[in-house]
């Protein structure tokens, strides 16, 4: 990966419907040195995919909560995990380190449904001895842009 790449890797990021004649025009090549760039980079995984980021408010969902997970399985059940990855309205499942096994990030309507959630997906899970949920009260970033940056290849 070039420079040119992690510049339109940046470029994608930002704004994953920017046209292929705008991201040759702000890189400096063709449209379709560009495009066969973009391909390149798809078919090597680098870029996974495309997709709209909703606004939770507008949808309904705008409590935010993590909750962290420790199971009696161990760190890496795949039973666990695979339950825990099931639930509705979960965004993420990671394993982790520390006391905890796992930490979910999920997003509700409300605290009654949030705990609706806890009661009726995650206690039924006999693997799981106990959670801890925080509540966030305030985004102050949130973001999937990530650094591009690396030597040539």
């Amino acid at each position: 990966m070039d420079e040119l790449d992690r510049q339109i890797l940046m470029l994608l990021q930002k704004d994953g419907r920017v046209s292929n004649a705008a991201l040759a025009r702000t890189v400096g090549l063709v449209p379709s040195a560009v495009l066969e760039r973009v391909r390149k980079l798809e078919a090597r995984g680098v870029i996974k995919g495309y997709r709209a980021v909703l606004d939770e408010v507008q949808i309904g969902l705008p409590l935010l909560a993590f909750i962290h997970v420790k199971t009696k399985d161990g760190c890496w059940s795949d039973d666990t995990s695979n339950k825990l990855k099931e639930i509705p309205y979960v965004l993420e499942v990671h394993s982790i380190t520390g006391d905890d096994c796992y930490l979910v990030k999920l997003r509700a309507r409300d605290t009654s449904h949030l705990n609706d959630m806890l009661r009726d997906y995650l206690k039924p899970i006999e693997t799981i001895v106990s959670t801890h949920t925080t509540i966030v009260l305030e985004r102050t970033k949130e973001s999937t842009v990530l650094p591009v940056e690396g030597t040539d290849d």
